[in-house]
């Protein structure tokens, strides 16, 4: 077994490998860029290199900066993680060279699953089914329109270095091609050095389903069944579990056997991921195959219980695998929850700045008998930086069925208190509790069909609302009373705290009263119905950890003038809890309404203008790119939301922008 090894990677996936090496007793070296210099890896590490500036193309991807590392350090080992250099082939092919074990597959390997053309041609010649589309390379965008017509509308675009969503588009006509085309080219070269670009058939009402595999170099593999990957957003997974709800056991079988067979001709080793496109009828197609660790693997180790990291570590270092194929149960039901550094509220454009509060939900065993994990490579304190993916966190539960795996989910999700960044918890939040979801009958298209409005925060129904509103009236009581502790009053001024109140949430007024015990509270509401309420909250906790009716309530809490701002399931409540009197006079108040920036084109996000495609004077039509600015690796087009005229440019190719700095205004 290998004494040290090098994590040629960041955040939380670095930080994951660095826990099961130290668990094996393996000591282990970080690389770091400039901007990494104080990041949870680093200090997680037995040792830590520097190896260059923050951009990924002038640090961890390249590869002379990380052999140097090697040599300094006397790694014998490296595991890639996932992105960056895991599935290069010149990567792996330089440590043979140089007489360092790859933690991953052998190079050839890598070469002909890691191109997505030629592991499709591959695919086709073992049987497997694959997805109608165009394996030749495409030259320039006009080649790529004469393809996308041909294939026929809609197509995806997709970088043939590529992986987690960069350099992917779907186009519904032959602009969007054309588009498409362009943006994709330029994000697969920065982000993978590689800009080749291919064309296949849209497959409409997919899902996206997996099948993670494990081989040895003795010749054995095995499947470690599925994972359903279909909740995306810009062809990114947000959402995923293990088993899929959709299929059956036949269904599984065969998708793992030919997982199986695909990765034995070609000479597969180390753990890697086959991915399948299937319809609604069951019938599966290829899509590619991740020569690499998935980002998603802790919900196949919660239903299998086996480590991974630690089988890739051991078939590197030429064991065995211990199991087999008939050993592999399904135990339970496994949920991820990706937490991005994104505003859901502006379209899932990233945020970056300081984690002001980080606080994730315990982790381990649950009194309800279901587990917590979570994967993280931040803390308190820290930043997030422009330069890399927006990922801080994979939150993970486990229990025995799907349903409770999801209420595991939901009140992990409530728990978890971040502060100081966008970020998307409301959003999965939200759709723990979306009735497609809770039924299972999700597509790769269920962000786009359920919010094609964007997400603008989840509406609760009633009786969530009222469970809601009885707890706000009595934290409410509790900071009350507090109130009337406060010493030098004047005699005969002292707060005299009521029964009767009024909470306001939702666009909602429930009328309520307080019957109030040593215990908790009874709140009796104006239809006669009561909900029960204990709690141990103090008021200034930020989180409220309740029980309504016997059932756990969690809610994060700020102060707000006349009562709380409450968020919990995705939605984000301003309470205002008063006297009937005080809110009969609140509903004479005029409303403040938001200042009008309908002439202004903002920067949704912070970013990098790399492009303005209109000039002062320009009459521009609605959908007409604008500008183009770059951030955490992603390119987003800005257009037009109506017809005008360009009145002034205020920002240039190459500024660097804040969120809703201006970019232009309109006449």
């Amino acid at each position: 077994m290998f004494k040290k090894i090098l994590i040629a990677n960041r955040g939380e996936i670095a930080c994951r490998v660095i826990k099961t090496a130290r668990k094996m007793g393996i000591q282990t070296v970080a690389v770091y860029s400039d901007a990494d210099r104080n990041a949870l890896h680093v200090r997680m590490a037995d040792e830590a290199v520097h190896i260059g500036p923050p951009p990924a193309n002038q640090s961890y991807i390249v590869i002379d900066r990380i052999m140097e590392a090697i040599r300094k350090t006397g790694a014998e080992a490296v595991h890639p993680g996932y992105g960056f250099l895991s599935e290069r082939m010149d990567f792996a092919a330089a440590l043979e060279k140089e007489g360092v074990v790859f933690i991953g597959p052998p190079s050839p390997a890598i070469e002909a699953m890691g191109d997505k053309i030629t592991s499709k041609k591959l695919a086709q010649e073992a049987g497997v089914s694959t997805v109608p589309g165009y394996m030749g390379l495409i030259a320039d965008a006009e080649e790529a329109v004469t393809i996308s017509d041909q294939i026929g509308y809609p197509v995806m675009i997709k970088a043939s270095a590529g992986g987690g969503g960069k350099g992917m588009r779907i186009a519904w006509n032959a602009a969007e091609a054309r588009e498409g085309f362009e943006s994709s080219k330029n994000e697969a070269a920065n982000s993978f050095g590689d800009d080749r670009i291919f064309i296949e058939k849209f497959v409409t009402q997919p899902r996206h389903i997996e099948i993670q595999v494990l081989a040895d170099k003795h010749g054995n593999c095995v499947y470690l069944h599925e994972r359903e990957c279909s909740i995306q957003r810009r062809n990114q997974k947000v959402i995923e579990e293990a088993p899929s709800p959709f299929l059956d056991e036949a269904t599984r079988k065969a998708m793992g056997e030919q997982a199986c067979a695909l990765a034995k001709a070609v000479g597969y080793t180390s753990a890697g991921t086959v991915e399948f496109i299937v319809d609604g009828s069951r019938n599966f197609y290829f899509l590619e195959m991740n020569t690499r660790l998935q980002v998603e693997h802790p919900v196949t180790e919660l239903i299998t219980g086996i480590d991974l990291v630690e089988q890739m570590i051991r078939v590197a270092a030429g064991e065995p695998l211990p199991f087999a194929q008939g050993d592999l149960k399904i135990n339970g039901w496994a949920m991820e929850s990706r937490l991005y550094a994104e505003d859901p509220y502006r379209n899932f454009l990233p945020s970056i700045g300081r984690l002001t509060r980080y606080r994730p939900p315990v982790e381990g065993a649950t009194s309800r008998g279901g587990i917590v994990r979570n994967d993280t490579g931040v803390y308190e304190g820290g930043e997030i930086s422009m330069y890399y993916d927006p990922m801080i966190a994979k939150l993970c539960t486990w229990a025995p069925t799907r349903g409770e795996a999801i209420e595991e989910m939901r009140l992990a999700l409530d728990t978890f208190e971040v502060e100081g960044i966008g970020h998307n918890l409301p959003f999965v939040a939200a759709v723990m509790d979306h009735p497609k979801f809770v039924a299972g009958e999700m597509t790769t298209a269920f962000i786009a069909e359920e919010y094609p409005e964007g997400f603008q925060g989840a509406a609760l129904d009633e009786a969530l609302l009222k469970r809601a509103a009885a707890s706000a009236a009595a934290m409410n009581r509790v900071a009350e009373i507090r109130r009337t502790r406060i010493s030098g009053t004047m005699d005969n001024h002292q707060r005299r705290v009521g029964d009767d109140w009024v909470v306001s949430l939702g666009g909602r007024d429930f009328a309520l009263k307080i019957e109030a015990d040593r215990e908790g509270s009874t709140v009796v509401f104006a239809d006669g119905s009561r909900h029960r309420v204990t709690s141990d909250w103090e008021p200034g906790q930020s989180l409220a950890r309740l029980s309504v009716d016997g059932e756990p309530l969690v809610m994060k809490v700020d102060k707000i003038p006349m009562g709380f701002r409450l968020r919990l399931r995705g939605a984000d409540l301003k309470t205002h809890v008063r006297t009937p009197r005080a809110a009969e006079l609140a509903r004479l108040m005029p409303e403040k309404l938001p200042p009008d920036t309908s002439k202004y084109l903002l920067c949704p996000m912070p970013g990098l203008v790399v492009k303005i495609q209109v000039e002062e004077g320009q009459e521009v039509q609605e959908g007409q790119a604008l500008a183009t600015v770059e951030a955490m690796k992603m390119e987003n087009i800005l257009k037009a939301e109506r017809k005008g005229v360009v009145k002034k440019i205020a920002a240039a190719p190459g500024a660097s922008l804040r969120v809703d700095d201006v970019i232009m205004e309109f006449e």
